[in-house]
C-alpha cells in the first residue's frame, strides 16, 4: 500500500511538472511575432533618426521605357549655304563654331559672271524704257490710223518682251544678293557678297580662299541651335506602346544628374532596317548650351496604373522582402511586409493592404538598423 501511494505521487508531480512548462509557452504566437517586429525609439534616438511620418497617397504611376537618342535641329534651322552664280572665293573670316547673325558677311566671291549679269541687266532695262516710248508713239499713230495695227501689235510685243527680260534678270540678281532697283551704271560690281540667312553658328566650312564655286558647291554649313529637339530610336517590340503627347524625362550623358522633360511630337510610322522607328520630342524647357549631335539617354511614360504609393525612401529590403514602418504608438513603429509593384518618378507602387495611420517615408533604414541590433 506505501509502494502505491509513493508512485501515485510521484506520477501526479510529473504532470503538475508538465503543465507548468505548457503553461510557459506563449498562447499567441502571431501576436509574439508582431512585437518582434516593433522597434521603440527614445526621443534622443529620435531626435537623431530624423524620421518623417505621412499618410500613403493615390498617384498615377508609368513603366518607363528607357531608349537612346540624340539631340537634332529641325531641317529649316540647318543652312547648306551656296552661291546660285559660281565664282571665285576672295575672302572669308568663317571658322566652324563662330556665331552668326541674319545678314552677316560670311564670304565675298567674285567673277566676270557677276559683271556680265549686271551688264545684261542695265541693258534690258535701258531697252526696255525706249519699248516703252515706242509702244505709247505707235499707240497714237494707231489711234489716228497713221500707223497699221501690225506695227502697234509689234510695239506691244517688244515692250512685254523686254519687261519680261528685266524681271528675269532682277531676280538672277537677287539670287547673288545684288538689288536691281539700287544698281546703274557706276555701281556695277566684279564680287558679290554671301550673306548668312539664319541666326545661328557656323558648323563647317567646306572651302578655301582662291578657289572655283560651282553652284552645286556648298561654300558653309549654318545651325540655328534655338529649336532643338530630340530624335530617339525605339524598337519595333515597343514601338507599339508610343503615342503622340507622351512624357518623355530624358538627359544628357555628360550630365545624367540634370533631368528634364519632354513631350512626344512626332513618330515615325515606319521601321527600318534596324528594325526600330525614330520618335521625334520637343523639349519642354530651354535648351541653351546644349549642341545639335549630342547623345541623350530618355525615358518613355509608355502605360500607367493608379493606386496607393509611397516615396522609395520609406521602402527597404530585408532577406529578399520589401517592408515599410507603420506608425503604432508615441514613438513605437511597426515593420510590415508589402509588395511592391513599378517605380517611377520616386514613387513606388504598393499593392498591399497598410493600415489605416502614417507610414515613414524618410530614413526608414534607420529603423530597419535599430530593430536588427536590438535583436541581436
Amino acid at each position: 500500500m506505501n509502494y502505491t501511494f509513493l508512485i501515485a505521487a510521484c506520477l501526479l508531480a510529473v504532470s503538475c511538472g508538465q503543465q507548468d512548462k505548457t503553461s510557459e509557452v506563449p498562447a499567441d504566437k502571431d501576436s509574439a511575432t508582431a512585437s518582434s517586429h516593433i522597434v521603440q525609439l527614445t526621443p534622443e534616438q529620435l531626435k537623431q533618426a530624423d524620421i518623417l511620418l505621412d499618410s500613403p497617397g493615390k498617384k498615377d504611376l508609368y513603366a518607363p521605357l528607357r531608349v537612346n537618342g540624340v539631340l537634332d535641329v529641325h531641317p529649316q534651322n540647318m543652312i547648306s549655304v551656296s552661291i546660285p552664280l559660281g565664282g571665285y572665293l576672295k575672302h572669308t573670316d568663317m571658322l566652324p563654331g563662330m556665331p552668326v547673325k541674319k545678314g552677316t558677311v560670311l564670304a565675298v566671291l567674285e567673277g566676270p559672271e557677276y559683271v556680265q549679269l549686271q551688264q545684261d541687266y542695265l541693258t534690258a532695262r535701258s531697252r526696255l524704257r525706249y519699248a516703252e516710248e515706242d509702244f505709247e508713239r505707235q499707240k497714237e499713230l494707231n489711234a489716228t490710223k497713221a500707223a497699221s495695227d501690225k506695227v502697234f501689235q509689234q510695239a506691244r510685243t517688244e515692250m512685254e518682251t523686254q519687261r519680261i527680260l528685266v524681271r528675269s534678270l532682277g531676280e538672277k540678281l537677287r539670287l547673288i544678293g545684288l538689288s536691281p532697283e539700287q544698281l546703274s551704271e557706276q555701281s556695277i560690281s566684279r564680287t558679290v557678297r554671301l550673306l548668312s540667312p539664319i541666326n545661328g553658328y557656323v558648323k563647317g566650312v567646306q572651302v578655301n580662299t582662291g578657289k572655283y564655286i560651282n553652284p552645286s558647291d556648298v561654300v558653309m554649313e549654318l545651325i540655328n541651335p534655338n529649336d532643338i529637339h530630340i530624335s530617339l530610336t525605339v524598337f519595333e517590340n515597343d514601338a507599339s506602346h508610343l503615342k503622340k503627347g507622351q512624357k518623355v524625362t530624358w538627359f544628357t550623358n555628360d550630365n545624367a544628374g540634370e533631368k528634364r522633360t519632354a513631350t512626344i511630337e512626332l513618330i515615325t510610322p515606319a521601321i527600318g532596317d534596324d528594325r526600330a522607328t525614330e520618335v521625334h520630342c520637343h523639349p519642354d524647357s530651354n535648351t541653351t548650351g546644349l549642341l545639335p549631335g549630342t547623345f541623350v539617354v530618355a525615358e518613355i511614360e509608355t502605360g500607367g496604373v493608379s493606386g496607393t504609393s509611397l516615396p522609395d525612401e520609406a521602402i527597404v529590403k530585408w532577406g529578399n522582402k520589401d517592408y515599410v514602418f507603420a506608425e503604432a504608438g508615441k514613438d513605437r513603429y511597426q515593420m510590415i511586409a508589402v509588395e511592391t509593384g513599378m517605380s517611377t518618378g520616386g514613387h513606388t507602387q504598393i499593392k498591399t493592404p497598410l493600415p489605416s495611420g502614417r507610414i515613414v517615408t524618410r530614413n526608414a533604414y534607420t529603423l530597419l538598423m535599430k530593430l536588427k541590433n536590438n535583436e541581436e
